[in-house]
């Protein structure tokens, strides 16, 4: 079955927009066509092109509302840090031992964490779930839909290795009386850990074929030989600028790739980040100074970083926000300077970018993924809703939708 809608303002975040203008996608996961729709008012009029599809086709009157790609949450800790069960339900830090690289983010979500009919509530489609910052490495993040059959939700697991530098390890194994419990052991135990690793992937690969001799296998440096590898990015959380400092040293001596996480003080230093070429996912910005290292937090941040030639995305880093805020975070980028179509880009196109899948969604345009939202006005405007959400060219919300997240696909409006 393909779905059309016809007569939307249809912002395609590929550098045409149309209105009025037409979207076509169908049940089997694709968008097939997008463009101005001048026969708009009469929705059993001839479509304005012919869609390479078969009937049925089901037509959505679109007239005063808007239509945008899902968002995408780049850092949040969905599922993993579960509503409404604060001891039960946190699984995003394992603070027995600093290094733990080889844990999977996967491994602890909840499926059914209200957080994701929520999300949906926003119109975010697409998240990638990371282990906590208590550790200097805490593990490997998942990216996965908001909605859908739990087994097709998955889109990359050990998409990327999540480290951590700032207050956070020295705090948790200060108290513990083991390191870290200064920056200087920080860094060390991160050069240690790439270095042990790249050793071992050394010996592993000097053994090949000689299983006598090859080392035991050890599943945290197991772990990091795709980062090693350049097939992942390292995924670094620092807030203050010399922790940026410190992590760009790191990523550049093993030739790593990298993406900064939170990166509250970049804007002090947005030179010397546009010149590593390092992109960013920058928030959560509507907190207050929770730590000293965020005694600099502004949602100016983003727009610096932007305009000095990073690319930039935004976070929630849920439950900090609720995820479903994703959308009044980027609103507030642009109340601080960012161009408004860039900070809708950065919740959509340039997240997608950052997690490597700009070639399936981001944007609306023709063979990519047709992860859909329908607005009753402009999502950075707090009085609008999203009316209708498809993911993969699948329905998974609206208001008159009637399965619950553990019967199907389908989340009702609450």
């Amino acid at each position: 079955m393909a779905t059309v809608i016809r007569g939307a303002h249809v912002i395609t975040l590929a550098g045409e927009n149309y209105s009025p203008g037409f979207l076509a996608f169908t049940d089997a996961g694709a968008i097939v066509a997008v463009g101005p729709d001048p026969g708009h008012e009469r929705l059993t009029a001839e479509l304005p092109m012919e869609l390479p599809v078969e009937e049925p086709i089901e037509v959505i009157d679109g007239a005063g509302r808007l239509v945008l790609p899902g968002f995408i949450d780049a850092h949040c800790h969905v599922g993993i840090a579960e509503e409404g069960a604060p001891i039960e339900g946190d699984d995003l830090n394992e603070t027995s031992e600093p290094l733990t690289p080889h844990l999977q983010a996967l491994d602890g979500i909840n499926p059914l964490d209200p957080a994701f009919a929520d999300a949906l509530r926003g119109g975010v489609t697409t998240v990638c779930v990371l282990p906590g910052s208590a550790n200097i490495m805490g593990g490997q993040a998942v990216i996965m839909k908001t909605a859908g059959p739990f087994a097709e939700r998955v889109v990359c697991n050990s998409a990327a290795v999540k480290a951590a530098l700032g207050e956070n390890p020295k705090r948790v194994y200060g108290e513990q009386k083991k390191a870290p419990i200064t920056r200087m052991a920080s860094a060390a135990l991160l050069r240690e850990a790439l270095a042990r690793a790249r050793e071992y992937g050394r010996r592993r690969a000097e053994t090949a074929g000689e299983p006598s001799k090859a080392p035991e296998v050890d599943l945290r440096w197991e772990a990091l030989q795709p980062l090693l590898a350049r097939q992942v990015p390292l995924r670094l959380h620092a807030h203050r600028a010399d922790d940026l400092l410190t992590g760009l040293r790191i990523i550049q001596e093993f030739g790593l790739q990298a993406v900064l996480e939170h990166c509250t003080e970049g804007h002090l230093i947005a030179g010397e980040l546009a010149q590593a070429g390092v992109p960013a996912v920058v928030g959560p910005s509507l907190v207050n100074r929770a730590k000293v290292e965020m005694r600099e937090i502004t949602p100016a941040t983003a727009g610096i970083l932007h305009g000095a030639g990073v690319l930039v995305a935004l976070m929630t880093d849920h439950p900090v926000i609720p995820i479903q805020y994703l959308p009044l975070c980027a609103g507030l980028a642009v109340r601080h300077g960012m161009e408004e179509e860039t900070a809708l880009r950065a919740i959509s196109l340039h997240a997608a970018r950052i997690l490597g899948l700009d070639a399936f969604v981001g944007s609306l345009e023709p063979g990519k993924q047709a992860d859909v939202v329908l607005w009753d006005g402009h999502p950075f405007d707090t009085r609008s809703s999203v009316t209708q959400v498809w993911i993969r060219g699948r329905m998974v919300y609206s208001p008159e939708a009637s399965r619950c997240p553990g019967e199907g696909n389908t989340y009702k409006c609450g």
